[in-house]
């Protein structure tokens, strides 16, 4: 139970905790690295990693969604995004990473006016499908309604409903609400659908027959929505309170389980270690995969929230690059501060811990640790 401090007379706040404010405990019992498994398996699709990357244009194209794949994660396609709007998008690229930072965000805008063409959703998913890797995709809420069947029709594995914030209530008199549990009911697809930050949210998500949950309000190092909007909660708190809300289902439902999947503020691979522990079964990588040399984002960073017309919530960033994609999540790493080999540091996690697996890495011991920040940052 979440406790409360007084911030006045007339308001009471709950105390929430961020990544940064947390450590695991090494337990009593070691392992060797060569015994520990960090491989997920989401419906019928089994993965070697637990990673989904981030569909953001700085970080997925088709290329690299496929090398994700090959790597052993799931690599999701943003089909809103760039490469669903032009039938080459290098130009609308090159204009984005050459932008004064004073005009980013105007660029953005503008570039991503083009309208999203199915043909070109069905192009880009059927080349990540020949490749032989898992086909995800995403969509925004807004758009499920118009794109879903060309996504589904082209042949995708997962369906990702993404957005800063969704839930199974939205409420609209201008236009029809997307009715999440009927078009999940009725797909034949598996649907991965966030993001969500709390324990009531996630489990109506959870109840509309998701097979997997997004943690987080997208956008992690590229968004703005805390000084836009006043909305934010800290990831290892909203981590530790959908994975009780999964806990609670899996009861109410008589055992049907939903992945967490921790999405914003996982930058390195500590963070990726504390959202497991904190409850999460895999983690969705944004700013650590646009660090890697194939990156379209060529060291910037930007998300989906950025390019909105009329209120944008995130901004272009400089992440820069450490290594390529394969040196980011499997190694070798020269640099010692996670940015590089960060399921080696997972493995490293694991057997310095004692637990064998990812799923029996959510038992471990957690301490607040407020040398390394600050409750709330």
């Amino acid at each position: 139970m979440s406790t409360e401090v007084e911030i006045g007379r007339s308001k009471r706040a709950l105390r929430a905790y961020s990544f940064d404010d947390i450590a695991l405990v090494p337990a009593r019992r070691t392992r060797d690295t060569s015994e520990v498994r960090v491989g997920w398996q989401i419906d019928a699709y089994h993965v070697d990693l637990p990673v989904m990357a981030s569909p953001m244009d700085s970080v997925m194209s088709p290329e690299t969604a496929i090398m994700v794949g090959r790597l052993g994660g799931i690599g999701v396609l943003d089909l809103e995004g760039l490469w669903t709007r032009y039938e080459d998008p290098t130009q609308a690229l090159e204009r984005i990473r050459q932008a004064d930072s004073s005009q980013a965000t105007s660029v953005l805008q503008e570039v991503y006016r083009a309208p999203v063409k199915p043909e070109l959703i069905t192009e880009r998913l059927t080349q990540i499908r020949d490749s032989g890797v898992v086909v995800a995709g995403r969509l925004s809420p807004a758009q499920t309604q118009r794109h879903w069947r060309t996504v589904v029709e082209a042949g995708v594995d997962l369906m990702v409903i993404r957005g800063s914030f969704v839930s199974a209530e939205h409420v609209s008199g201008a236009v029809e609400p997307l009715n999440l549990k009927r078009f999940i009911y009725e797909l034949d697809v598996p649907v991965v659908v966030g993001g969500v930050t709390t324990y009531t949210a996630a489990l109506h998500l959870m109840r509309t027959g998701a097979a997997g949950v997004l943690v987080g309000q997208g956008g992690g190092a590229s968004s703005s929505v805390r000084q836009v909007l006043g909305l934010h909660m800290p990831m290892a708190t909203a981590v530790a309170d959908v994975a009780g809300a999964r806990r609670d289902y899996l009861d109410e439902s008589g055992g049907r389980y939903v992945h967490v999947i921790a999405d914003g503020s996982v930058g390195n691979s500590g963070d990726v270690v504390k959202a497991i522990a904190c409850g999460a079964d895999a983690v969705m990588l944004g700013a650590a995969l646009a660090r890697a040399q194939e990156a379209p984002g060529g060291g910037y960073h930007w998300g989906a929230e950025a390019r909105h017309e009329r209120l944008p919530r995130g901004f272009r960033s400089h992440v820069g690059t450490v290594g390529t994609m394969a040196e980011i999540l499997n190694g070798p790493s020269d640099r010692a501060d996670g940015t590089l080999n960060i399921m080696g540091a997972l493995r490293r996690t694991l057997a310095t811990t004692g637990y064998a697996d990812v799923k029996e890495l959510q038992r471990v011991e957690v301490v607040l640790s407020p040398y390394a920040g600050s409750a709330g940052s």
